[in-house]
């Protein structure tokens, strides 16, 4: 691929704004892009008496990216973005990812069209790429780690206020009919979005029953038992 190159041109208020713009469409192209690997160009200063936006042109060197794109980067947080669009590119998925960090969280949200083959029956799909994701972002960072979280499209929050009215009703029935109550199959993860939910009452207990990947969460009047 030598002397390959990739051109995006993008617009915004400001020159700074372009850039980012057009860095942000090349990267959904190339995963783990760097801006070592990228040149701009600034195809006009925006004005302000006229209305007319910055425009810029972004230039990937596909030599240095391809160099670069063998390895992850060392930062967690760039290493999770890295993790996550090599998966997107991979499934053949039109995607963006946005990484924000917190003291506590990386969380890398997928933001497109038609996630479901990224997301999975009952987000299985999306629950091991954040488990890859996590492993991968401290593989070389040991110590304190912060969670790691990977979303598309708010399916998290969507899916999450599903778990809470699935546990609602179990608890209703476990309570009016004073028997142990089986929730649906989950993933690890819903079970402990579902357990930790429910952990601070103190009319119902929670246990997982069964084997992967039909284990599932059971609730349990605290009296009955």
């Amino acid at each position: 691929m030598a002397g390959e190159h990739a051109h995006a041109e993008a617009e915004g208020a400001t020159v700074g704004e372009a850039k980012r713009a057009a860095f942000k469409d090349l990267e959904r192209d190339y995963p783990g892009l760097t801006q070592d690997a990228v040149e701009f160009e600034v195809l006009s200063e925006p004005d302000e008496d006229e209305g007319a936006p910055a425009r810029v042109t972004a230039t990937v060197d596909l030599d240095r990216w391809e160099e670069d794109h063998d390895e992850l980067p060392e930062e967690p947080a760039e290493r999770v973005r890295a993790v996550v669009s090599r998966v997107v590119l991979a499934l053949e998925l039109e995607g963006t990812v946005d990484v924000e960090e917190t003291a506590e969280e990386i969380r890398a949200t997928v933001n497109g069209p038609e996630l479901g083959l990224l997301i999975g029956r009952h987000g299985s799909t999306i629950d091991a790429l954040q488990d890859v994701a996590s492993r991968a972002a401290y593989a070389r960072a040991p110590g304190d780690r912060k969670r790691v979280v990977v979303d598309a499209a708010g399916y998290r929050e969507r899916r999450e206020a599903t778990l809470r009215r699935q546990a609602d009703r179990a608890v209703a029935d476990a309570l009016d009919f004073g028997r142990a109550v089986e929730l649906e199959p989950m993933s690890p993860h819903e079970r402990k979005v579902v357990h930790t939910y429910l952990a601070e009452r103190g009319d119902v207990e929670t246990h997982s029953e069964g084997d992967e990947p039909d284990r599932r969460l059971v609730v349990t009047p605290v009296k009955a038992r």
